[in-house]
């Protein structure tokens, strides 16, 4: 059964609700959090799926109980909340890590809570319509934008898997033929297309950083310290091992 079909039909299955990063400002029905499903025996058949990237949205769909809300058409903050309500339901809250000293050159073991994370609000609120109008600041061109839904990354993705061998695949300039909806309030796709083409890296640069600010999501970095003193970066990750605890 499709995974999609199957999330919708398991209303009755114990559930519980998940608050949004996003709190459905970029969605149509606006919904601040969802119904989503525990992880079950079955679901190690999709946990074991060679691609991760398959077996990621696959368990979405299968555990989202909204039939007006696919995770194919919610934004990655949204979907990394459900994906650490999966993992703290099923394995704990805990995650290690095991970084390396700066120092040393060593390898230690550090534990995260994952219960611990927070949501990362935006700094400057989108509309009603879930955009932002900007004003870029080396052509002054004023643009209405917005952040990529799973379903448009995952596009881009194949886009580029596609691309010849050898040859550069334009991923940023994909990414912004879709973040920006209008340009002086011009919304045809050949105006925005032509714009992207020749906006100076400036104003590229400026979106990009604006998107990174405001886009809704978990806080998943943290700065540690390292059995030397050294601090240390790290992130968490949604690679298998975030699911495979004791596979």
């Amino acid at each position: 059964m499709n995974e999609y079909i199957a999330g919708q039909e398991n209303f009755s299955l114990p559930h519980d609700m998940v608050m949004l990063p996003s709190q459905g400002k970029f969605y149509k029905n606006k919904k601040k959090s969802v119904k989503v499903g525990y992880l079950t025996a079955s679901d190690e058949n999709l946990l074991m799926a060679s691609n991760t990237e398959d077996m990621i949205i696959n368990l979405l769909r299968s555990k989202v109980y909204e039939p007006d809300l696919r995770p194919d058409d919610m934004i990655n903050g949204d979907l990394e909340a459900i994906l650490i309500f999966l993992r703290n339901t099923s394995f704990g809250h805990e995650y290690n890590l095991e970084p390396t000293d700066p120092m040393t050159g060593k390898p230690f073991k550090v534990v995260l809570p994952l219960d611990e994370l927070e949501f990362r609000k935006s700094k400057v609120e989108p509309d009603e319509n879930g955009t932002w109008t900007i004003t870029l600041p080396k052509s002054q061109t004023s643009v209405i934008i917005r952040p990529l839904f799973y379903k448009e990354i995952t596009e881009i993705n194949r886009q580029v898997d596609a691309y010849p061998q050898g040859r550069v695949a334009p991923r940023i300039t994909w990414r912004l033929q879709k973040q920006i909806i209008s340009v002086n309030g011009d919304t045809q796709t050949q105006t925005i297309n032509k714009f992207v083409d020749t906006m100076p890296i400036m104003d590229s640069k400026f979106i990009k950083n604006f998107l990174d600010e405001n886009e809704p999501k978990i806080e998943l970095k943290r700065t540690i310290t390292a059995p030397s003193g050294n601090k240390v970066d790290v992130e968490i990750t949604f690679g298998a091992e975030f699911f495979r605890v004791f596979f």
